[in-house]
């Protein structure tokens, strides 16, 4: 296959541990003989640097073309009080926005290699393997009306809550989808014992349920199902939930893996004519600037994000298998950057990516 992918390293230690992500999709893409086609572009705050905006018109043309967009991570501390279109985060939200990506899909699954590394007991961990779908362009990061008015002690601010029927169904069968072929059961997360938006929430997602009779659905409220993702997170398998809800419930995820650097993710939109997923790949992880340019980020949610790409934009789930393979043989290694509290000294970025290059086998 020929792949088009635009490279967006974003902030901080996303540009070190997306040049690794690449490293990998480079080998793997010669041992299976496709050939690659990389551009790259500017999201968050290196375009506010160098374009004066978070979101370049460059950036969504280039996005719009490609096959699929790798993304590091965006943020910068020197923007934290920049007016919110000025933020970097806000180039995430309309890339997003633009390409239409309204699935966000974090697996969350701990490896016996790491059990140690998660500040919860194993026997509460292990085993763990469950997938978060969260729907991505709808709900308050996006509702209107919005802002913060007046001044002195009339100032408020005012965010909006919003969906749609349309935007809930297809967030909807998307994770039944993915459930079917798992083990099928589906925990939708919601607030309905408060929230008007979280009651049309829990209704369509019971109508769709019927057309997906062998998947057993359950609801559990956002607060209960914060508490169980600690106390029994291998009682899930693919749970669905809005926009906020799913931003929190997925890095509480992270605890169970031992470290946010390990979890990918994918945000997916429709199919195209050819049948690939329009596809936004991205690890969980911020850009983390007081470790930035050190060598010593963890670039295996990046790499993670790579196998995402490699299964669901371009239908290479043999590919993908030898990424996630690779990526496990080098955990059993001990190869570990120090977020993953490794026997000795920690691996550098670069030694773990070179690590999983030299593990794949196809």
């Amino acid at each position: 296959m020929n792949l088009n992918i635009l490279v967006l390293p974003g902030d901080g230690i996303g540009v070190e541990v997306t040049g690794e992500a690449v490293r990998v999709l480079r080998e793997v893409a010669r041992a299976a003989g496709h050939s690659v086609r990389f551009t790259e572009g500017l999201l968050g705050g290196a375009a506010i640097k160098a374009e004066g905006t978070p979101f370049p018109a460059k950036t969504e043309k280039l996005a719009l073309k490609a096959d699929a967009v790798l993304l590091g991570a965006v943020g910068l501390p020197e923007f934290d009080n920049a007016p919110p279109e000025m933020r970097p985060e806000r180039g995430l939200l309309r890339i997003r926005q633009a390409m239409g990506v309204f699935a966000n899909l974090r697996p969350v699954r701990t490896y016996k290699s790491l059990l140690d590394s998660s500040p919860l007991k194993n026997s509460i961990v292990e085993g763990t393997d469950m997938i978060i779908v969260r729907e991505l362009t709808g709900g308050i990061y996006y509702g209107t009306p919005r802002g913060i008015s007046g001044e002195g002690a009339n100032e408020r601010a005012v965010n909006t809550m919003t969906y749609s029927r349309a935007e809930i169904e297809r967030v909807a069968r998307m994770a039944f989808t993915l459930a079917k072929g798992r083990r099928k059961k589906l925990t939708s997360v919601d607030k309905s014992n408060v929230l008007e938006n979280s009651q049309l929430w829990r209704k369509v997602v019971i109508e769709v349920a019927k057309d997906f009779p062998d998947v057993a659905l359950d609801h559990m409220l956002v607060d209960n199902c914060a508490m169980q993702l600690i106390l029994d997170p291998k009682r899930f398998d693919v749970v669905l939930t809005e926009n906020m809800f799913g931003d929190i419930l997925s890095d509480e995820g992270a605890v169970l893996t031992g470290s946010i650097g390990m979890l990918p993710s994918a945000s997916i939109g429709e199919k195209r004519a050819s049948g690939a997923w329009t596809g936004l790949y991205e690890p969980v992880h911020g850009s983390a600037p007081d470790i930035a340019g050190q060598n010593k980020a963890n670039p295996l949610g990046a790499i993670g994000s790579v196998a995402a790409m490699l299964e669901y934009t371009f239908g290479l789930t043999n590919e993908a298998a030898a990424v996630n393979q690779a990526i496990e043989s080098v955990l059993a290694q001990g190869r570990l950057t120090a977020d993953l509290k490794p026997v000795g000294t920690p691996a550098t970025t670069e030694e773990v990516g070179a690590a999983v290059c030299a593990a794949i086998q196809l």
